[in-house]
């Protein structure tokens, strides 16, 4: 026994095997006691705070509030910057109808992607991401299917703020003007990384509510295209049609936005004081996008277009109340029509487009702060072109 315990190659044995033991051990309590801590925070609701509206008066102030759990298909972006819509401020002062407060603003957001459920496959920790104006649908309907999302036949698309949801711990969704967002991994847009973010979050609105209509319209070199309302969705829809060879005629009220508008590609601007002004144009254009997101008196620019052209009304009046007077549409023998954003892989393929062309909007970043003036600029016609928040100021 002697011999046999004084065998200095057995002992070093023995003390490799119970280091290793007890290291192994450690290991796995680490690893158990990792995948517990995990399990919990992606259980856990996960704390954000931004801007909110309160009631229909419109003034925001700083918020903190709760966003759901990341789910197995979600998917957690820390937001880096987000767009100012006036969309925005037709749904907090309940122009198209009463809303539930407090109410988080803002659908053109992008940032970086922090966390991600088990079932994540579209998107890993690092990438940039973005969202635009749906988190959810029915995902069943024909219209989902068929990757239309917006005009989900169910349940109706669920937006991104302001949507009853019984996943969110407020009642309903709540936007962009924060510091964070949860969504489903199927309602987020991969960003290239050769676009950089704070012009990327405009697009996810702005860009895609214009590339779908221009896209549809089939432009072909030469083709004469009217853009009506130069704002954050005008000077983009500029930029789109010149991008396909179209010759850009853009209509505006504000006289001081003629030079910027020249440089986005436009071949004419016309500055419209009165609808003697668009008599010229009657019947020249081949299509023609209106971005004005108030009534205003439209037969005078829908007759600008050729008969069996399209006209297309992609800005929301107050409660959606535009008027048209059919004797003069059974004159001119334009079709008229309305568009809504556009599904996933369209916006997938829009913000592709963008970065490939260097499709950029023109922005101004602002502080959370800034943000109740920025949205009277915009009312008043003053933002040049799209004001984004620096996210990092809530």
């Amino acid at each position: 026994m002697k011999e046999k315990n004084s065998n200095p190659s057995r002992r070093k044995f023995i003390q490799q095997t119970a280091i290793a033991s007890a290291g192994l051990l450690l290991v796995n309590q680490i690893s158990i006691f990792s995948q517990t801590n995990k399990s919990k925070k992606m259980s856990a609701n996960i704390k954000s705070k931004g801007y909110a509206g309160n009631d229909e008066a419109g003034k925001l102030t700083a918020w903190n509030f709760e966003r759901r759990a990341i789910g197995d298909n979600d998917i957690l972006i820390d937001i880096k910057f987000s767009g100012i819509c006036h969309s925005d401020i037709h749904m907090v002062k309940g122009h198209w109808g009463k809303q539930q407060y407090p109410l988080v603003p803002g659908h053109e957001i992008a940032g970086i992607v922090t966390a991600v459920g088990k079932n994540v496959t579209k998107f890993k920790v690092g990438d940039q991401a973005g969202v635009g104006a749906m988190v959810n649908s029915c995902m069943q309907c024909d219209s989902c299917k068929s990757g239309q999302e917006q005009h989900c036949e169910t349940t109706g698309w669920v937006e991104t703020y302001g949507t009853p949801d019984k996943s969110s711990p407020t009642g309903i969704t709540q936007g962009g003007y924060a510091n964070n967002i949860v969504v489903t991994e199927h309602f987020a847009i991969k960003i290239p990384a050769t676009i950089k973010l704070k012009y990327a979050a405009p697009l996810l609105c702005a860009g895609i509510t214009t590339y779908s209509p221009i896209m549809k319209a089939k432009l072909k070199k030469g083709d004469k295209v009217g853009v009506v309302g130069i704002g954050g969705l005008g000077h983009i829809a500029v930029k789109l049609a010149v991008s396909k060879g179209a010759k850009v005629f853009a209509f505006t009220t504000s006289a001081s936005k003629v030079k910027d508008i020249k440089c986005f590609g436009a071949k004419e601007v016309i500055v419209v004081q009165s609808a003697e002004d668009l008599k010229p144009y009657k019947g020249k254009l081949d299509y023609m996008i209106s971005t004005v997101p108030y009534a205003y008196e439209m037969s005078p620019y829908i007759d600008c277009v050729k008969p069996y052209g399209f006209f297309t009304q992609v800005g929301e009046p107050i409660n959606g109340v535009l008027e048209i007077n059919n004797f003069n549409m059974t004159q001119n023998r334009v079709n008229f029509n309305g568009s809504l954003i556009g599904g996933i892989q369209e916006t997938q393929e829009m913000i592709d487009y963008c970065a490939k062309n260097k499709i950029y909007p023109q922005i101004k970043v602002i502080k959370a702060s800034e943000i109740n003036d920025a949205w009277d600029k915009v009312v008043n016609k003053e933002a040049r072109y799209r004001f984004v928040i620096d996210a990092t100021t809530f």
